[in-house]
């Protein structure tokens, strides 16, 4: 018991002191989460939007697919992008593997459904609105969609926030594209499972809490973009 509580003590201490590895680990899952999670919006809120509006043959279908990606398996998905960025494989020539940019696109892959999904059903109810006033207007598609987003801008932030939680809390598939390498590719997630299993808790401990402020502090956000929005708290 003694061992826990002062590996608990000294993962506040690395944090209080801001621990060099540390910080370090901390800044590129930041870096690598935050870049992805912006590339997933820049595709999926346009995405979205046009699916959520549109009225065409296959829509359906493609809505159960996107909804489908939405649970992807991570490994399989690190698996796939390891294989297109291998030295064998479509994208090998990029020499991008075991780097914080295989591990961006890895994690985009994971986020963009979500971001699609999300944003998607959310314009849609906006648009059953607007629905009639647009048709009366004779409003452009294009106009309509980016009306549509840009009225539905607290929303859509909670479904930025919630590919951001997706994005930070992920080991399985970064690992893989990744390689966990010192001072280059190692993040949190799989900073806290290789330093778990070196028996190092304090750095474990202390990047977990950080993880759990941040799940925290997203959570506070959406609820608070979700009162500025006029939506319940627990919705």
């Amino acid at each position: 018991m003694q061992e826990f509580v002062a590996a608990f003590a000294e993962a506040f201490n690395l944090i209080v002191a801001g621990d060099g590895d540390l910080l370090e680990i901390v800044g590129l899952s930041l870096r690598v989460s935050l870049t992805a999670v912006g590339i997933s919006c820049v595709i999926g809120f346009p995405l979205g939007a046009v699916i959520g509006i549109g009225d065409f043959r296959g829509r359906q279908c493609i809505i159960v697919c996107v909804n489908a990606l939405m649970g992807l398996p991570p490994v399989v998905v690190g698996l796939v992008a390891y294989l297109i960025l291998s030295n064998s494989g479509p994208l090998g020539w990029l020499d991008l593997l075991y780097s914080p940019t295989a591990m961006i696109i890895a994690q985009t892959i994971l986020v963009a459904p979500i971001v699609t999904a999300l944003s998607r059903q959310i314009v849609e109810d906006f648009h059953a609105e607007y629905a009639e006033l647009f048709r009366s207007l004779s409003v452009p598609h294009r106009t309509a969609v980016t009306t549509l987003l840009m009225d539905a801008k607290h929303s859509l932030a909670t479904v930025a926030l919630a590919g951001f939680g997706r994005a930070i809390a992920e080991v399985g598939a970064v690992i893989i594209v990744g390689g966990n390498i010192d001072h280059l590719t190692r993040v949190m997630t799989t900073a806290i499972a290789l330093e778990t299993s070196k028996g190092n808790l304090a750095l474990a401990l202390a990047l977990g809490m950080i993880l759990i402020v941040l799940s925290l502090a997203v959570n506070a956000t959406v609820s608070l973009l979700r009162e500025a929005s006029g939506q319940p708290a627990d919705a």
